[in-house]
């Protein structure tokens, strides 16, 4: 007994002093850990304040059914159930028969609600049972942060988000995916937490504990209420033409600040929403918007003048045993240059560059590299797409890669590298790299500037820019555009109609088309660019750019230059807008006549009709539906209404 006194006495001393670290070491790998305390997000901002993108709390609350003495927990178990009654909705019985059975089933974990904001949070922490914490009452918080987006799915693609997948795959698309690493994420800290039973941890005083660092906030370019008129338009005209898929954006000429960028899919449903950023990263064949660039190269080359005769024979003209033709059933006969890009007639450019540079392509090809459109732009949104300019030599190349480019094809380019080269003429020949960001800040102190940069200063001589100008203004009020005249205001640009998947056997049977306008406004000074691009619109009901995608360009022009001054300064008090004055005086007459029957309201804009209605003689409900233009209205014109009654509006 005594030998095996000493052997004991020898084996604890040995763990004592001799194993003490290692098993120590073993004590605190189990009972402490380090947790990391994540950093706010920064939040995304508007031009002028409005917020696109922030980072909201949010709280799973559980119970812990075992943890409480019995005494304490009959106590209090019928008043929480009351409570959670009157939050939840279910009887109080049914939410003490759940609790009551986990609590027999020794269940650690039952949760209650689940993404409640904070207010809610500080609610629950008050009801009964709850209210007495975790080790007495079993109370279980689990916090986390979800972004929240104030303008709902309008521009999300290019606000953009940071999400992680199950297998830790991350994807970021948009601004926030752009500038999430560097500015917008912040850095997260770290605390460590003991363990204190029955799988409870609690925070441990440590001089070490590193505090989070909440991430920067990002000032975008975006303006709201163009953001707005460009989504609506463009999502108007999807529906109209079914269409697959589209893009809008709206560059500032001066700046380049994008001011508006939408981009839809459609779902298997017929629904469109932000799918992905077709404006930035989708490079197709332009189709004749491109018809701007090769008259412009050879305008510059000097090989030709707007005022030079193009024989478009009778709208079919062979080239190295290839028929290219035109839209007119007959052709156009013999025109000048300018009267060729009017009528987007694609032999009429095709005959122009296949006649002064066939025999030195490598001309061409050089002149477009110099306006850098063999480039990408380099924005800062990520995943932009790469142009494809074919060169002499190479796999695209043939004898009709030439005359094929003159007219938009054998070459790809994104909408907005296109959108950045009709900004540059609108700009006096400054080629402006588009920017998506102005600054950004830490509360009110300037962390980084974004200003203007420049891709090139001068992409051709002023002659050559004026002439441009001149045919760009012309095509809107003679030429393929002369549907989207208005003498109301000025707009210039370049309709186009491509085909797509042509290449595939059953296009003859199915055919695809891709409908674009790009352009500027107003003529005189220009403020805007706009580029609208719409793919795969239904054939029964329309294909060509100036119906498809010419109607959302004059729609967003017309509602940025009546809404939005264009000028800083107010030059005259008597200049009116006819189509404003025209509206104002429609709507004053019908508030004045009609005080107690119903007033037709169809085609007024949502919130007009809403005054209207609200400023009657009688008191009665208005509920809208959607916004926009009123579509419906649910009591007929001239019906005599009564106090209390709901009128229904459908808008846009």
């Amino acid at each position: 007994m005594f030998v095996f006194g000493l052997a004991v006495m020898f084996k604890l001393l040995s763990i004592q002093f001799l194993q003490g670290d290692k098993y120590r070491a073993l004590v605190d790998k189990r009972d402490i850990k380090n947790v990391t305390i994540p950093a706010n997000r920064g939040n995304v901002y508007a031009n002028d304040g409005s917020l696109l993108a922030t980072s909201i709390p949010k709280y799973n609350i559980a119970i812990d059914a075992v943890t409480s003495q019995n005494k304490t927990f009959e106590k209090f178990i019928k008043p929480l159930c009351d409570s959670l009654s009157g939050y939840l909705g279910k009887s109080s019985s049914y939410y003490e028969r759940e609790i009551r059975k986990a609590r027999a089933n020794k269940n650690q974990y039952y949760l209650l609600v689940k993404n409640i904001n904070y207010t809610d949070y500080v609610r629950f922490r008050n009801f009964p049972l709850l209210e007495r914490g975790a080790i007495s009452g079993g109370l279980i918080v689990e916090q986390k942060t979800k972004r929240e987006f104030p303008m709902g799915s309008i521009a999300r693609r290019t606000i953009g988000y940071e999400h992680f997948d199950d297998e830790g795959n991350v994807t970021r698309p948009g601004i926030d995916g752009a500038f999430g690493l560097k500015y917008l994420r912040g850095t997260d800290g770290l605390r460590k937490k003991q363990k204190i039973g029955n799988g409870k941890w609690k925070p441990m005083t440590d001089h070490n504990q590193v505090e989070p660092k909440d991430g920067y906030d990002v000032y975008t370019t975006i303006d709201v209420n163009i953001q707005d008129i460009a989504h609506h338009a463009l999502l108007k005209q999807l529906e109209l033409y079914k269409a697959e898929h589209g893009c809008v954006v709206v560059m500032e000429v001066k700046t380049g600040e994008i001011r508006a960028i939408s981009n839809l899919g459609r779902t298997s449903k017929g629904t469109y929403y932000e799918k992905l950023n077709y404006a930035v990263g989708e490079s197709h064949e332009p189709g004749s918007t491109f018809k701007v660039m090769a008259f412009m190269a050879a305008l510059e080359d000097e090989v030709i003048d707007t005022s030079t005769v193009v024989d478009t024979q009778k709208g079919r003209k062979r080239f190295y045993g290839r028929y290219v033709h035109d839209s007119r059933y007959g052709g156009y006969g013999k025109i000048s240059a300018a009267r060729a890009l009017e009528v987007s007639s694609n032999i009429g450019l095709a005959t122009i560059i296949d006649k002064h540079y066939s025999d030195n392509p490598k001309k061409f090809i050089d002149r477009l590299k110099e306006w850098k459109l063999d480039k990408p732009l380099g924005v800062s949104i990520i995943g932009e797409g790469m142009p494809d300019i074919p060169e002499p030599g190479g796999k695209k190349w043939s004898r009709n890669a030439l005359p094929s480019m003159a007219y938009g094809y054998n070459l790809e380019l994104t909408p907005l590298q296109t959108l950045a080269f009709y900004n540059a003429i609108a700009n006096d020949g400054e080629l402006i790299k588009p920017r998506f960001l102005k600054a950004v800040k830490e509360f009110d102190k300037e962390i980084e500037v974004f200003d203007k940069e420049v891709i090139k200063e001068k992409i051709c001589s002023d002659k050559t820019l004026n002439k441009v100008r001149e045919v760009l203004k012309n095509i809107v009020v003679r030429g393929t555009g002369e549907k989207l005249y208005s003498k109301n205001f000025s707009m210039a640009g370049k309709t186009g109609t491509a085909r797509t998947e042509y290449w595939m056997k059953d296009w003859e049977e199915n055919k695809r088309y891709i409908s674009s306008f790009s352009g500027y406004f107003p003529v005189e000074n220009p403020k805007y660019s706009c580029i609208v691009v719409i793919h795969k619109p239904s054939t029964e009901v329309g294909f060509y750019g100036a119906d498809v995608s010419g109607p959302v360009f004059k729609r967003v022009a017309q509602k940025i230059y009546t809404d939005t001054p264009m000028v800083d300064e107010i030059r005259s008090l008597d200049i009116k807008v006819a189509s404003v004055e025209k509206e104002y005086e429609s709507f004053y007459q019908a508030a004045r006549t009609y005080k107690t029957i119903m007033p037709n309201v169809v085609g007024l804009p949502a919130m007009d009709a809403l005054a209207l209605l609200e400023n009657m003689d009688v008191e009665i409900k208005v509920q809208l539906n959607g916004n926009g233009v009123v579509e419906e209205q649910s009591i007929s014109e001239n019906v005599k209404l009564k106090n209390n009654q709901t009128v229904v509006l459908k808008a846009s």
